[in-house]
């Protein structure tokens, strides 16, 4: 397994449509960075979130989940609650490869302020808008800045194709389009 460089991303982006929209150049002037850069892409966040409420003493149930316990935002500004979290999604469509998978981490200027953005592996073939689970660990409010960078997507290519890809499986989440919550 090898991981991908800029070169290669680049040229999957432009020509198999990997990453829509691409940043071929790493945009850091006055925002959280996003684009590619060397052994990665920098995606952003798009201004659709999910922000997680107790109103209702609800239990969260990854089987049964109940979409009450969230409250819907939409803004160039995110404020996520003290020790709580908020789901969103990528500004980013990504058509994996069948012989790649993806590893997500969280972008250091967030992780610095305490808030950590977590994402599943894109497994071979998995196509869509990303779900972001953005967690708040402070017992402050945090601010996410939409349309900026938010989680580094490092792509790792196989030495051979797997048996079955997530679209030969038909994933649940194969082709999400908007924050998605959990799917038994």
């Amino acid at each position: 397994m090898s991981i991908m460089s800029d070169r290669w991303i680049t040229r999957m982006a432009r020509d198999h449509g990997m990453i829509t929209p691409f940043e071929d150049r790493q945009v850091r002037q006055g925002v959280i960075s996003y684009g590619v850069s060397s052994y990665g892409y920098d995606m952003r966040v798009s201004n659709e979130y999910k922000i997680f409420t107790n109103v209702l003493s609800s239990i969260v149930d990854p089987k049964n989940f109940d979409p009450k316990s969230f409250v819907e935002f939409e803004g160039d500004v995110c404020i996520v609650p003290p020790n709580s979290f908020a789901l969103a999604r990528s500004v980013e469509f990504f058509r994996i490869p069948r012989n790649v998978l993806t590893v997500t981490v969280g972008k250091s200027t967030y992780a610095r302020c305490g808030i950590i953005t977590n994402v599943t592996p894109f497994e071979p073939e998995w196509e869509g808008f990303v779900t972001l689970e953005i967690s708040n660990t402070t017992p402050l409010p945090a601010k996410i800045y939409s349309h900026e960078g938010i989680a580094q997507v490092l792509f790792f290519e196989g030495n051979e194709e797997p048996e079955v890809s997530y679209k030969d499986k038909a994933g649940k989440y194969q082709g999400q389009s908007g924050v998605t919550l959990p799917r038994i």
